[in-house]
């Protein structure tokens, strides 16, 4: 979809997505110690709020200015110090080897795309630093519930850890989502990786 589609999804509602961070992403970044987070499409700000309420130094990045600015009224009511970047991900270049934490969650475009988005991403850790990513699995598309429907978007465990040939892959898994009313999970794959140290 058009940053305008995205607008007006986020216009239509007061939220679109929960208020609560995802549980998987949730207990990925339990037990790491804060520093500086990167949320890539970020949307209305849940993750970065939460990443900001632990101690984290949290930028967070996303292409639809309602998003945004939902986003920045929320760190202000909760009092939250939180950096809120409008920009196109294809167009954004994160400051190289700054962060501890960038976070991508269910950031669905075209491969080529994700790629680029992903290279930008990995460049972004420092040394010792974790990429955590979760999106709709590929699988999801035929047996699981909800998510986009186009395959083009959607990937698998192994496609990420592929894309991030210069990081240390701790986990490339699917992960099961219960979605209230429907009678099977979502299906979601999930990779956490970090840059060597050395």
């Amino acid at each position: 979809m058009q940053r305008e589609d995205w607008d007006r999804k986020y216009a239509a509602q007061v939220r679109l997505w929960s208020d609560r961070p995802n549980r998987t992403v949730v207990a990925e970044l339990s037990g790491l110690a804060p520093g500086r987070a990167l949320d890539l499409a970020c949307g209305e700000g849940r993750h970065a709020v939460m990443l900001a309420g632990l101690g984290w130094d949290v930028t967070g990045v996303d292409f639809s200015e309602i998003a945004i600015a939902k986003a920045r009224a929320r760190s202000v009511e909760e009092e939250l110090d939180i950096q809120f970047v409008c920009a196109d991900l294809l167009r954004y270049d994160p400051e190289p080897a700054a962060f501890d934490l960038v976070l991508v969650v269910y950031l669905q475009i075209p491969s080529a795309e994700r790629r680029l988005v992903l290279a930008e991403a990995a460049s972004a850790l420092a040394r010792g630093g974790s990429l955590v990513l979760l999106g709709h699995d590929l699988t999801n598309l035929a047996e699981g519930v909800g998510g986009p429907s186009d395959p083009e978007v959607l990937y698998t465990p192994d496609d990420i850890a592929a894309e991030l040939p210069d990081l240390e892959i701790e986990k490339a898994e699917r992960v099961f989502r219960d979605v209230a009313g429907a009678d099977r999970p979502a299906i979601d794959a999930l990779v956490r990786a970090r840059r060597p140290k050395g």
